[in-house]
């Protein structure tokens, strides 16, 4: 590791020798004027410089340094007024700015400076920043705002379907993007079985999804990551906003610890869903219960330019009950306390403690047969990370992280008369390590690269019973180890690598390539993620998966960055990819690795984007197409087959209408390939049962899902003290009937015959109404 690293150096090194001008940095804090929330990806840059070009980080920090000498400084973000001002450089010195947000009237547009070409010069790709004003307008189903639903309307990532939150990027599977909340994991990010996602849209600052060329600072998982910033609290004054919707209310409380040093924010929501189930004549029924509520929390105090402390946390928990028969809850809680420290005007400093958790419980409530099995993973999480600005045109990122993973698979406890058996799995307990180091060069005023490299490690270690198995699942050993003891290590080095290079002003080409591994596994025998899904770490049997990625595409911006146009084309190859058996017992099985089978995939395919960034009339076309395949010894006589998420298109159309200062209207339409399916083949009879045969593997499609969706939101006249605002919604406009499952069964009409039976969530229109306020 050590020899790459210094290469890296080695390269900054040459690339500032001959550099003996003296230089100076202005560093130092972007804010909103009026909330003093801190702003990420504001852009500042020295007018007479134009390399000189750099973006406040997670914090609000940034730093810009050129030669001795009077500069125009300029920043600006997303829905914020330009800052202006004339400086000396003739020092190092420190300069906060506050931008002003723009009038209401113009919340719509995605960005305020038509100069902004950063989707042109950044050499970043595959990376897509969502406007949470603009999530919040976008129709959604029963009016929920949903993060999770909102991404999938991005080209390269696909929904894994109605009644689910999992999301598909490039290929790779549902488990193998990185969700995280203020930096912690989060394993399971959904509610009600999927209808929601665990974002509670009103806590959320800012939401950043990398499908491509994936920053060295993230490991973990193979396809993309997605970085979830909560807000940071109004540190001028107290405001309380919510709203009342059909099926969820929410409510948000924040304001100043010390003016203009320190802020909280608490935000609340919880689902009524299961008050319309009192309404039911059906005992079983109005007995039962379906909710969810999930609480965000997060406070600052900034003690000087230099020192700032954050603390926050999230605590979500689902319950579904059925009777007096059955019961489940499941939930996510995290907690993160950072430390930012600016040692001087280059270098920046974020020492990070986090704690995640994600667990279940399945209860079956029968006096006379009851039983309750629990299954959870917790995190142990230990990140220092820093900045380095060494030049205008050279930023370093470098840090270590530590992670200690506690998985418990799964116990069961019954009642003394219950016919089930008591039932521990071991626990299992393993450490994820890394360092990286990457660095954003600015070669001239055309050509921009970010190369970097990630030392990953997984340590598996005791105490325990660890087993190895053959390819049939037998088991060829088995040995006990003490705690701490090491049962397997396995070590990868990732680089990364990003180039853009610029035509002109207005367009470019970019190419990257990246490398990822995984330690962390889901195994479950359905499409998407559910409760009850099972993680295993990488073991004696399972091995790292691995993705290698590369990437090219071209950007153009139209009159005057009005119109956004990117093109962009992918390879993925994947190894070490995780199936299970014919019949595979997953939960509660200490064999569960003997289920296992182990191969490869591939997956390829274009992106098309096209945004209108100005106007009241603004939203963007996004299309893919793309093929994702598999490939097992053992399935399909060990060829490559269609993946289950395998979609050959994919396209989504958002539209969003700034009619007047009270009314905005949106739309979006959806389409896709239907999903890669197994259906049977032939049929026998044994005993007076049919059972199904079945041939190749996800050989046919279920039909192409679509659907349009419809949205307005009424502004209220805004008051001293208060305003408010109502949505209207319709999901599913023309009542199409989207598959969620297709089932075979013996004709209850024809002898002999098979008939399918089709299984959707939405049949109808469903109307949503929400009322919205702040004071």
């Amino acid at each position: 590791m050590l020899k790459p690293l210094s290469f890296l150096l080695f390269l900054v090194s040459i690339a500032n020798i001959g550099i003996a001008q003296k230089r100076y940095n202005i560093s130092g804090t972007i804010t909103d004027i009026s909330t003093g929330e801190t702003l990420i990806g504001a852009s500042v840059k020295l007018q007479e410089l134009p390399q000189s070009g750099s973006l406040s980080n997670s914090y609000g920090f940034y730093s810009i340094g050129g030669p001795e000498g009077r500069y125009v400084l300029i920043s600006s973000y997303i829905g914020y007024k330009t800052y202006t001002d004339t400086i000396t450089l003739d020092k190092n010195f420190v300069l906060n700015i506050a931008l002003q947000s723009q009038a209401m009237l113009e919340e719509v547009v995605i960005s305020t400076n038509r100069k902004n070409n950063k989707n042109i010069s950044s050499p970043q790709m595959g990376v897509e920043k969502l406007n949470m004003k603009q999530i919040n307008q976008l129709p959604v189903v029963l009016g929920e705002q949903d993060v999770l639903k909102s991404i999938t309307l991005m080209p390269g990532i696909k929904s894994s379907g109605e009644g689910n939150t999992g999301f598909y990027v490039r290929g790779g599977g549902s488990d193998q993007n990185l969700i995280l909340l203020d930096e912690a994991t989060v394993y399971n990010a959904s509610h009600l079985l999927g209808f929601f996602s665990t974002f509670n849209s009103d806590a959320i600052k800012d939401v950043s999804i990398y499908k491509g060329g994936m920053p060295a600072e993230y490991g973990g998982r193979l396809s993309s990551v997605l970085d979830v910033k909560m807000n940071e609290g109004n540190n001028k004054k107290i405001t309380v906003q919510g709203g009342i919707g059909m099926i969820a209310s929410r409510i948000k409380v924040e304001g100043p610890i010390v003016k203009d040093k320190g802020s909280f924010m608490i935000s609340a929501r919880r689902t009524y869903a299961d008050l319309f189930l009192k309404a039911s004549s059906d005992t079983t029924i109005n007995k039962s219960t379906l909710f969810f509520y999930d609480v965000n929390a997060k406070a600052n105090y900034r003690f000087n330019d230099n020192n700032a402390i954050y603390l926050s946390g999230y605590f979500g928990k689902d319950v579904l009950g059925l009777q007096d028969i059955f019961g489940t809850n499941w939930g996510n809680a995290t907690g993160t306390v950072r430390f930012n420290h600016v040692f001087n005007s280059k270098l920046f400093s974020n020492t990070s403690f986090i704690y995640s958790n994600y667990n279940y419980v399945i209860e079956g409530l029968d006096r006379n047969d009851g039983f309750k099995a629990t299954s959870k993973i917790t995190d142990l999480n230990f990140k220092q990370d820093f900045n380095y600005y060494a030049s205008y045109n050279h930023a370093l990122k470098f840090g270590i992280q530590a992670t200690r993973h506690d998985i418990s698979p799964g116990d069961i406890t019954t009642t003394a008369s219950s016919s089930f058996n008591d039932k521990h799995v071991e626990h299992r307990y393993g450490y994820e390590m890394a360092a990286y180091l990457s660095d954003e060069w600015k070669v001239n005023d055309k050509l921009s690269m970010i190369y970097g490299l990630r030392l990953s490690s997984m340590l598996l270690v005791g105490p325990g019973t660890f087993s190895k198995y053959d390819m049939l699942g037998n088991t060829l050993m088995s040995e006990k180890y003490k705690t701490g003891e090491v049962v397997q290590n396995y070590l990868n080095l990732e680089p990364r690598f990003s180039v853009s290079y610029m035509l002109d002003d207005q367009q470019s080409i970019k190419a990257s390539y990246n490398r990822n591994t995984q330690n962390i596994h889901l195994l479950t025998n359905s499409t998407s993620a559910s409760p009850t899904d099972l993680y295993v770490m990488s073991s004696k049997n399972i091995k790292p998966e691995i993705a290698d990625q590369i990437s090219t595409g071209y950007f153009r911006n139209f009159k005057d960055n009005t119109y956004e146009l990117s093109v962009e084309l992918y390879y993925k190859n994947l190894q070490n990819q995780i199936d299970y058996k014919d019949a595979a017992q997953l939960l509660v099985n200490q064999d569960v690795e003997s289920q296992l089978l182990y191969g490869i995939g591939r997956a390829y395919g274009t992106e098309l984007f096209l945004k209108k960034r100005y106007g009241k009339f603004n939203g963007w076309l996004g299309y893919t197409l793309s093929k994702t395949e598999r490939k097992f010894e053992g399935i399909n006589d060990g060829k490559y087959y269609p993946a289950t998420h395998d979609r050959t298109h994919d396209l989504s159309l958002v539209a969003i209408y700034k009619y007047s200062d009270k009314w905005t209207f949106s739309s979006n339409f959806v389409y896709g390939t239907g999903k890669a399916v197994t259906y049977p083949t032939g049929k026998y009879n044994i005993g007076g049962n049919t059972t199904f045969s079945y041939s190749q593997r996800n050989a046919y499609r279920q039909p192409a899902t679509h659907r349009l969706d419809l949205a307005a939101t009424f502004e209220g006249a805004p008051g001293k003290y208060f305003q408010s605002s109502w949505t209207f919604g319709i999901y599913n406009v023309y009542a199409h009937k989207d598959p969620y499952r297709i089932a075979f069964r013996d004709s209850k009409k024809v002898p002999n015959a098979t008939e399918a039976v089709q299984t959707s969530i939405f049949g109808a229109p469903i109307p949503s109404i929400t009322w919205n306020f702040k004071f």
